[in-house]
């Protein structure tokens, strides 16, 4: 258990009821994610993802349990949700389609402005989150968001979201849509913003080869149930019962299951250590662009 969680759910079980037909959704999921840390809740669609994040913001409310944001009992009668809402940060799949500001700024300045900041506040928290995600101001802010590539207007919504200044930021499936080279720049980002803002990340993910460059702690999901929680490595070493539940691991992750399967040890550790290589060189070149990405938009400045 986490020493100073930020998000804590106890004995947490939805029901969603239309009518008659009643759906369980999630059933009693306890779990805590620590404050400044980077996790992912993994599973296939429909296994209850995209349900049990919508209650760290209090979109849905819990059918039975619990669901703690900085202490806070997200249930509560009285409970203020529009200051939850700034506090967690949720952007949804393909946010760019929600997009609708006639200019990236006015769409980054929605949610600000309708907290009545002024025009100095909205104006300075604009400029930052368009400054972290790699947008320059002077060359983006004036130019409608349809003229953008589809990674670029994905990262106009990112920073819609950051702008509002969230102390957690959950993204639902958001590399969904992007090719390769799009994806890293998107988690180069990502990255940044964990580096610079401290701000605790969840992702929401099918695909495990994506958390696995990302994320520290992994919680797996099936049919509604935590069926496994723990580090990328050993969540990756129970390939059988991922399998089961209709994932796959990283191919280096599934060569190393193999070998040891087959006793191999040493040529098991061989590929454990290329395994860790891999994942710091790709810590270091996602922390080299993300720089690089600083220094282009200072040059703009």
């Amino acid at each position: 258990m986490s020493q100073n969680p930020v998000i804590v759910t106890r004995h947490l079980s939805h029901t969603y009821v239309a009518g008659q037909l009643r759906k369980q959704a999630l059933l009693d999921i306890t779990l805590e994610i620590a404050r400044g840390s980077c996790v992912a809740i993994v599973g296939v669609n429909g296994s209850g993802k995209t349900t049990l994040v919508q209650h760290f913001n209090g979109l849905l409310r819990p059918t039975e349990g619990i669901v703690l944001v900085d202490g806070i009992d997200v249930s509560a009668k009285g409970v203020d949700l529009q200051a939850l809402r700034q506090r967690v940060g949720l952007l949804f799949q393909l946010p760019e389609s929600q997009l609708f500001g006639r200019t990236v700024y006015e769409d980054v300045a929605f949610g600000p402005r309708r907290l009545h900041m002024s025009r100095r506040e909205v104006r300075s928290r604009v400029l930052g989150a368009l400054e972290t995600v790699g947008l320059p101001p002077r060359e983006y802010a004036r130019r409608a968001p349809f003229e953008l590539s589809g990674g670029q207007r994905r990262r106009v919504a990112l920073a819609g979201v950051l702008a509002m200044m969230p102390e957690t930021l959950v993204l639902d499936e958001v590399s969904i849509g992007l090719d390769g080279e799009g994806r890293a720049e998107f988690y180069s980002y990502l990255r940044r913003i964990r580096e610079e803002r401290r701000v605790t990340i969840v992702l929401v993910s099918h695909d495990m080869a994506e958390v696995a460059s990302l994320a520290e702690w992994l919680f797996v999901l099936h049919e509604g149930h935590l069926v496994m929680q723990g580090s990328p490595r050993s969540v990756f070493s129970q390939g059988d019962a991922l399998r089961e539940w209709g994932l796959n691991t990283p191919p280096l992750s599934e060569l190393l299951l193999l070998l040891r399967k087959q006793g191999v040890a040493a040529l098991a550790g061989k590929v454990n250590s290329l395994i860790s290589r891999q994942a710091l060189t790709r810590s270091s070149d996602s922390s080299s662009s993300a720089k690089a990405a600083g220094r282009s938009s200072s040059n703009h400045k």
